[in-house]
């Protein structure tokens, strides 16, 4: 039996016992929790336990899909690749700088923050960070995303999971949410990982900001945190455009290619120097943003135009896949 056939099964099993009452003899008293006795108390606790079911079974719901998600072969091998892609780094720039010399050659080419990682190995989740937001990050996000919906229409379970009492909108709220959950996990591998990539090769001790202040090493690592949730939130656009394509199409693989496709268009039309005009309003375009935090005190603007980019994105994808979602033909 499915996943979505053990769930629905299941709540309908619960809702059947929970609407079950005795009925009083004619004539006779009213059973022990019955109308007669707590007309009054089912009155105000019956919609408190209605709604009370209904959270616990979207938790249950949220918890499941979850699961599900992180359980794939597919996931962990993304999030596998992208713990990988520090180490990688990190190991480059041991081996070309153990003569003495900069990596990157004498102009100290590479991701921001990469000529400061022989000094402190914390910089290498700052540089790690910027190695993979514009390609690996996005990738594995529009993987996740893209195969939200489609990816249970083309196995068979989406009506399975629409018969149980989640609703159109709930579940693709669930969707949703457990694809920027995936982002928050994927950013924070990257960083745990060059972190300690960072300390085993390299030494580690007080940060100096881009601004040229010196912060502890404690400061440096909430440092690193915030940026970490920057470059989260920063792909929360793709989140929403890979659920709103994820609806269009009853294929996974369709929709996963699809997003990634999108998201790289998006990322050579951002490098374009002709399109200039509407750059600022590409999802992308704000994204190295996340390294005004290393300054002292913080640079807010670009990051805030970033934040409120991602937020736009959100909005109008969501709205689209909940319009197309709420009204399609479920027939998979």
């Amino acid at each position: 039996m499915s996943r979505a056939e053990t769930e629905a099964d299941t709540e309908g099993t619960a809702g059947s016992a929970g609407t079950a009452a005795p009925e009083a003899a004619p004539g006779g008293p009213a059973p022990a929790g019955g109308p007669g006795a707590g007309a009054v108390a089912d009155v105000g606790g019956a919609p408190a336990a209605s709604a009370l079911r209904r959270r616990l079974w979207t938790l249950g719901l949220l918890g499941s899909e979850l699961g599900v998600t992180f359980r794939r072969w597919r996931t962990l091998a993304l999030l596998g690749v992208l713990a990988v892609v520090p180490v990688l780094v990190g190991v480059a720039v041991k081996v070309e700088t153990g003569d003495g010399g900069s990596f990157g050659g004498p102009e100290g080419a590479g991701p921001p923050f990469i000529s400061q990682v022989t000094n402190n190995g914390l910089f290498l989740v700052f540089t790690a960070l910027a190695a993979t937001l514009p390609f690996f990050l996005p990738m594995a996000v529009s993987v996740v995303a893209g195969d939200s919906v489609a990816g249970e229409s083309s196995g068979g379970t989406l009506r399975y999971l629409l018969v149980a009492p989640a609703g159109r909108t709930r579940l693709l709220a669930v969707k949703f949410v457990t694809a920027v959950v995936f982002c928050l996990v994927a950013t924070l591998v990257v960083a745990v990982f060059a972190l300690a990539a960072g300390a085993l090769l390299f030494p580690v001790g007080d940060v100096v900001t881009i601004s040229g202040t010196r912060l502890g090493f404690g400061s440096g690592l909430l440092r690193a945190l915030l940026i970490a949730l920057l470059v989260a939130a920063s792909l929360l656009g793709v989140c929403a455009l890979g659920l709103f394509v994820s609806t269009l199409t009853s294929s996974g693989i369709a929709a996963m290619a699809t997003t990634v496709g999108l998201v790289l268009t998006v990322q050579i039309l951002d490098g374009i120097p002709q399109l200039h005009a509407i750059q600022p309003y590409v999802f992308s375009h704000y994204w190295m943003s996340f390294s005004d935090a290393m300054r002292d005190p913080v640079y807010w603007d670009q990051i805030l135009k970033n934040l409120g980019l991602q937020a736009l994105y959100t909005a109008v994808f969501g709205a689209a896949a909940w319009a197309r979602f709420t009204s399609k033909d479920i027939t998979t």
